[in-house]
């Protein structure tokens, strides 16, 4: 399985999130770009120090995002991801572009030389806080094929969070990831209903009983909580990482450290 290959763990390996800082033209806009790249630089050095097993970067602090990502943030993200791939050449490290701007986080992961992007919308449409959006599965797919980047995996976000899915009120969670399976994903992710919100726990175990690829939880595991999604094949964690646990601060070393020690524990 290309998953295993990549991250050498079955199950619960551990993605640590890093969110650059409010690129440029944005409005929470502040730091230049030298200074994004030393700060995402940074935190990467702590996660890789306390052995998280992959780094996921994301423009969180763009909001508010739009649907359509300018050329200045694949720009600087490839800036960005080129930096902490240099630094961290054999971890695998993955790319987010909100708000779904997939087809610009493929191209900046292929230039970069990143392994994974996390994607949004790929099936079914629903409404988000940014507005409308529609499944993407396809062009997404026949993207990447035209780009030669067929080696970079697609994680996808199945009823994403900060959304209404009163459109797909019928169709459940599991039900959705057999579509995204069924549509080609590398891999589904559950979250909860907002950043830092836990998934819910009896939803991840229906998705690991429908799909036979990957599912990865997307949100709001703490080391409370930690054993209640040690089935999944990878937990992405922003949140709780941080300082205080709030995702707009800076990575906390310790907070990072104490949570490895756990899965450490908990893999024996």
């Amino acid at each position: 399985m290309k998953f295993v290959n990549l991250f050498g763990h079955l199950k619960a390996n551990i993605i640590g999130m890093i969110h650059v800082g409010a690129l440029p033209g944005t409005p929470l806009s502040r730091a230049a770009v030298p200074e994004l790249i030393d700060e995402a630089c940074r935190e990467a050095e702590i996660y890789c120090h306390h052995g998280v097993d992959g780094l996921l970067i994301e423009n969180m602090h763009d909001v508010p995002y739009v649907c359509t990502a300018g050329p200045e943030v694949g720009a600087v993200m490839t800036a960005v991801c080129s930096a902490v791939r240099k630094l961290h050449p054999s971890v695998p490290v993955g790319v987010q572009i909100l708000a779904a701007a997939n087809q610009t986080a493929l191209a900046v992961a292929l230039a970069s030389g990143l392994n994974f992007i996390r994607a949004e919308g790929f099936v079914f449409s629903h409404v988000a806080d940014e507005g409308m959006m529609n499944a993407c599965a396809g062009e997404l797919l026949r993207y990447r094929k035209h780009m030669g980047a067929e080696h970079i995996q697609i994680f996808t976000d199945i009823k994403k969070k900060h959304s209404a899915h009163a459109l797909t009120a019928d169709v459940s969670v599991a039900e959705t990831a057999r579509a995204a399976e069924f549509f080609l994903s590398d891999g589904v992710i559950v979250t909860g209903p907002a950043t830092g919100v836990q998934a819910n726990p009896h939803e991840l175990n229906d998705v690991l009983q429908f799909v036979s690829i990957p599912v990865l939880v997307g949100s709001g595991v703490t080391c409370d909580n930690l054993e209640d999604y040690l089935e999944a094949n990878a937990l992405i964690i922003g949140s709780y990482f941080k300082k205080e646990g709030r995702w707009e601060n800076s990575v906390d070393p310790e907070r990072v450290e104490s949570f490895m020690e756990k899965v450490r524990e908990l893999r024996k």
